[in-house]
């Protein structure tokens, strides 16, 4: 419900903060005082036009906000969560903000929004009824709705909704799955050709690399036969070479061991090192005599090496382990085209049944909506009759669809109000009175059954008067019993019905006239209803009158037995 209703700087509101209560909540005043200013800023929540002219003070922002209580909406908390809004479990606040320029920002919690995203959530905490307003009625989604309500459905939709997410999910792979084989078909002669081109490649993950190093050495083979012969000479194989001068050396220290007294072990090591000095010579030689310049040898590393950079290059790759990747995706790509048709088929099978528990599951739905469509018609002419409506035909029809997320069936509500008149839709039928009072009594059947949000009826008891008004004030209490109601209007008979009143009214000060509101007392009422019985606060006898439409009990509705 909504709790608090803040308004700044709009038409001729200064500034005006309204706390509005449980049940029927009424608005009344003199034409002209400013009602319908305070709609229209409400309005700004829905997503309505920003117009800067509305604006009382031009170098100021026009400012609407409403604090609702978070357990207007069950999804409040999924809705933040999901759309990235802080969540506060007691409250919800929307507010728009309209610039001297035109300009709109909209928030949610103090979270800035976009106005989408105010409008959507705005739409599922209040409900403006005019009698210029009729989308809602003739909405299918709204129309349909109102019958699952009435038939109880709502856990059977939402395990139909499981059902048909599962087949559509099941379509959706089916398809994607299709047209990637057909892709592939199309591609299949040229993905053949690679494949057949890298697996005769005979690929292995390093040999790129061993065989750069091979040809590094066979290329620069003078200068390592060259290097390898200066070090064996010195090592080894020279007139001057290590070997003779550490062996000249060892003996030499061989001959002072009896006179120093470290010099037997420094031989040692001299020997040693001699060993040592050999076993890498003994190296150095293998290596002289396994390397020989082959020029076939050479040509052979070449040649692969060569057919590697040009597969490389085709494929848009650095190494040997990227080519072995694109290889085996092309396998698995030919591999799915050869079992195609199988996975085809399976997958069309899946979603065949999948589709085929989803029917069954809405036509047990449609079937309990056909029958509930005949009760609700009957009970909506009984609650529209005592509004002056006693011509009225309802058709709910309730006629075969496509499987959809709803089901498989399509809603229409058809109307006449009159004799021998054909029943049509409520768009092209109705005018805005009889849209109105309709409205209100399918409201009043559904209020205890739907999670509906708070209701705002403009002006819609305008033209009846008398026991029909004094019946859609009924109405509109029984419906707030289950639902916070405000009703904007100037018949006493439904003034006389709210739990409570606030009067629009104009005020004077010193440079300007500006709409004030204030929540009327027992006494104020009573001068209230008096003044709009007969234009006097002070007629005894409509004060009279007033204190008997204040005394009027809320009487029993019929209700739907489902």
């Amino acid at each position: 419900m909504i709790e608090s209703l803040h308004i700044s700087n709009y038409a001729l509101i200064d500034s005006v903060d309204i706390v509005l209560q449980p049940g029927l909540n009424i608005i009344t005043g003199e034409t002209g005082a400013g009602k319908s200013i305070m709609l229209g800023a409400l309005s700004l929540l829905l997503g309505g036009r920003a117009d800067s002219k509305a604006m009382r003070d031009a170098q100021k922002k026009s400012v609407v906000e409403a604090s609702f209580s978070a357990d207007s909406f069950s999804g409040l908390e999924n809705f933040c969560r999901s759309n990235d809004i802080d969540y506060d479990p007691e409250h919800v606040i929307l507010r728009r903000e309209v610039s001297s320029a035109g300009r709109s920002r909209a928030f949610i919690n103090d979270t800035p929004v976009t106005l989408t995203l105010l409008r959507q959530l705005a739409l599922m905490l209040v409900d403006i009824h005019s009698q210029h307003q009729n989308l809602l009625l003739a909405s299918p989604p709204y129309q349909l709705r109102v019958l699952d309500s009435l038939a109880k459905n709502d856990e059977r939709l939402e395990e139909f909704g499981k059902t048909y997410t599962a087949y559509r999910q099941a379509v959706r792979e089916y398809q994607l799955t299709r047209r990637r084989i057909e892709q592939t078909r199309r591609e299949e002669a040229y993905l053949r050709h690679r494949y057949a081109l890298l697996e005769e490649a005979n690929l292995v993950d390093g040999e790129q690399e061993e065989l750069e190093r091979q040809r590094d050495v066979l290329s620069n083979m003078a200068d390592i036969k060259y290097s390898l012969s200066q070090v064996l000479d010195a090592l080894r194989e020279g007139d001057e070479n290590v070997d003779t001068r550490l062996k000249q050396a060892h003996d030499s220290a061989v001959q002072l061991t009896d006179l120093l007294e470290d010099a037997d072990s420094l031989a040692d090591r001299l020997d040693a090192l001699r060993v040592e000095c050999r076993d890498i010579a003994d190296s150095f030689s293998e290596y002289d005599r396994s390397l020989s310049s082959d020029p076939s040898q050479l040509q052979a590393i070449e040649d692969r090496l060569n057919l590697i950079y040009e597969l490389e290059r085709k494929h848009h790759t650095e190494n040997i382990a990227a080519l072995i990747g694109i290889r085996e995706s092309i396998k698995a790509k030919l591999d799915a085209i050869d079992s195609g048709d199988q996975a085809l088929h399976e997958l069309e099978q899946t979603a065949r049944k999948a589709r085929k528990a989803a029917i069954e599951q809405a036509r047990a739905i449609s079937e309990v909506r056909r029958e509930v469509a005949g009760q609700f018609a009957a009970l909506l002419r009984e609650r529209a009759l005592p509004l002056g409506m006693k011509n009225l035909q309802v058709d709910i029809s309730v006629k075969d669809a496509d499987l959809s997320a709803t089901g498989v069936d399509r809603v229409e509500f058809l109307f006449a109000f009159n004799k021998n008149q054909p029943l049509l839709p409520v768009g092209n039928t109705a005018s805005g009175g009889e849209i109105s009072r309709l409205m209100l009594s399918i409201k009043s059947i559904v209020a205890d059954k739907m999670e509906l949000p708070s209701l705002i009826f403009d002006e819609v008891d305008t033209g009846v008067s008398g026991d029909v008004a004094n019946r859609m004030g009924r109405m509109m209490l029984a419906i707030a019993g289950n639902v916070q109601v405000i009703a904007i209007t100037h018949l006493p008979q439904v003034a006389a019905k709210g739990n409570t009143h606030f009067k629009v009214y104009k005020e004077d000060t010193d440079s300007a006239t500006v709409t004030r509101i204030r929540q009327l007392n027992d006494d104020e009422r009573i001068d209230e209803l008096s003044l709009m019985l007969s234009g006097s606060a002070t007629n005894d006898a409509a004060r009279a009158t007033a204190r008997s439409l204040l005394g009027i009990q809320l009487p029993e509705q019929p209700s739907l037995d489902l």
